[in-house]
């Protein structure tokens, strides 16, 4: 017998849903049956913006896009009463957004420091707050599902990437609490993907004078060797979305291709 992952006619938001992780969270979604809300910074008829909705809508479900920056304290409730007055109730919030701040505990001024924080933590907090109504609206006999995306930095990281492992660390304390004082009503659960082949992993490599040869070595340093996809993070996702994740709550998955497992490099 076959493992279905259904979330037919099921109703979620993905932040940060215009590349990346967050489109593979997208299509991985909709292929399981659910309509799916999103934001992003882009306009509402840029490339990626129209992909987003291409996509979601190849799959015959709906699709929902609002423009915010999350960043901005107000931006979750705003986007919240979007899909609201759009769809009046939500059963998954995919927590996505976040970006790189790359500084080193002595080079992070106080402004990079703020921006970590608002953007890779508190948003998650604000985003998650701002949409538990709707997740206890949406339920039918099932609970809401949160997932927050997170880091493998959470857990291990490397000299330079301050403060963005301290944000990330931050996301398992915020997984545990929502967890337990909302639970049962809503779950939550935290994904931290490792190297993820993205666009913005691809600049990096580009930054090297051989990226060929970095991302060649980058691969070679994960047991399983090779680095992760876009589509396996969305199909993680829409696996603790639905009743099969149901008892899947307060914890944080690892998903590095085993690199945490090594003690130091070959």
């Amino acid at each position: 017998m076959a493992l279905n992952i259904d979330l037919e006619n099921k109703r979620a938001f993905v932040s940060g849903s215009t590349r990346g992780i967050g489109l593979g969270i997208a299509r991985a979604l909709a292929i399981a049956g659910c309509d799916v809300a999103g934001c992003g910074m882009a306009a509402a008829d840029h490339e990626n913006v129209l992909n987003f909705i291409r996509e979601v809508e190849s799959y015959g479900r709906k699709a929902l896009y609002v423009q915010g920056n999350l960043s901005e304290r107000d931006t979750p409730a705003r986007l919240m009463q979007a899909v609201a007055g759009q769809w009046g109730s939500l059963d998954v919030l995919i927590s996505n957004a976040g970006r790189n701040v790359f500084k080193g505990a002595e080079s992070c001024s106080e402004e990079d420091w703020d921006e970590c924080m608002n953007l890779d933590l508190a948003s998650h907090w604000r985003l998650s707050k701002a949409a538990l109504p709707l997740l206890k609206a949406g339920a039918q006999g099932e609970p809401g599902a949160i997932v927050i995306i997170g880091s493998n930095h959470a857990n291990n990281t490397i000299p330079g990437c301050f403060p963005y492992n301290v944000a990330k660390a931050g996301l398992l304390g915020l997984v545990q609490s929502l967890a337990i004082e909302w639970g049962p009503e809503v779950r939550c659960v935290g994904v931290a993907p490792g190297f993820i082949d993205t666009p913005g992993n691809d600049a990096w490599f580009n930054s090297f004078p051989d990226p060929a040869a970095e991302r060649k070595r980058t691969e070679d340093s994960h047991p399983a060797g090779r680095i992760g996809t876009v589509d396996e993070i969305g199909a993680l996702c829409a696996f603790l979305a639905s009743p099969h994740g149901g008892f899947i709550s307060g914890t944080t998955l690892l998903v590095d291709g085993g690199r945490s497992a090594l003690m130091q490099d070959a």
